[in-house]
């Protein structure tokens, strides 16, 4: 088994709108870690300043912290993309996604990565469901509409994955070179389901790492009940296209 090495082959997007209780934070606790990252954040035009504090983090870590800046919020599926893009370009091998806020613990990006290694998988998801509910600081209701969103996209697509919904993952670069990037048609909350589902038909091996989710601390959410009505359609118009669409299966494993 190849061992990763060097920090120029790992790096997490982290997207960001108005996160500059947060921003700081995060990219320190990234760089902290035991195990060496690249981090790219993509900023959607943050009016509270957030662009402007990763850059003067850039004159400290000009090395590891790289910045997108775009005009306005854009929504999330097109920056990741935007960031996938962008890795591929730099031959990053590992390239991570993870929220902003510390729901996602920056401890567990090295856990991510260990056991995409140790079980030669191409996607490792960072899941709320995979062992109970773990799930902190959240309202009851919303902890159910997450918990029976993943069985529903479930029950649609024929996934067997627990956390479908899921926002914190790692991906093997071959991953994103073989999903179609330009084809990826969800911008909120289903984008995550789409990504997951395109993985999953082109025959990647998905795991799912267990992870406590807990609910931001600092700044305010970025959840509408637009978004969530996204996914449920968007779930049965991804299972409606997929029928009619030949995916290529990844052979290695």
């Amino acid at each position: 088994m190849n061992t990763i090495k060097t920090a120029a082959s790992r790096l997490v997007i982290i997207p960001s709108y108005n996160e500059r209780e947060n921003i700081a934070a995060i990219i320190r606790a990234v760089i902290d870690l035991p195990l060496s990252f690249h981090i790219l954040i993509i900023d959607d035009g943050s009016p509270d300043g957030t662009a402007l504090i990763v850059k003067e983090l850039q004159v400290q870590y000009p090395e590891q912290v790289f910045l997108i800046e775009r005009a306005g919020k854009q929504g999330l599926g097109t920056a990741y993309i935007a960031g996938f893009k962008w890795a591929l370009s730099k031959q990053y091998d590992f390239i991570c996604e993870m929220d902003a806020d510390f729901s996602h613990d920056p401890n567990d990006l090295v856990r991510l990565v260990e056991q995409i290694e140790e079980e030669n998988a191409d996607l490792a998801i960072g899941s709320r469901y995979i062992s109970g509910v773990n799930v902190v600081n959240w309202p009851m209701g919303r902890v159910i509409m997450s918990y029976y969103a993943s069985a529903y996209v479930r029950l649609i697509t024929g996934m067997t994955i627990r956390d479908t919904t899921a926002g914190f993952k790692c991906y093997r670069r071959r991953v994103l070179e073989t999903i179609d990037l330009e084809g990826i048609e969800f911008k909120g909350y289903a984008f995550q389901i789409e990504m997951k589902f395109s993985a999953w038909k082109h025959g990647f091996k998905i795991i799912e790492v267990p992870i406590i989710f807990t609910d931001r601390k600092l700044g305010a959410s970025k959840m509408s009940g637009g978004i969530f009505n996204e996914a449920v359609w968007g779930v049965i118009k991804l299972k409606w296209r997929s029928l009619f669409r030949h995916y290529k299966v990844y052979s290695e494993h």
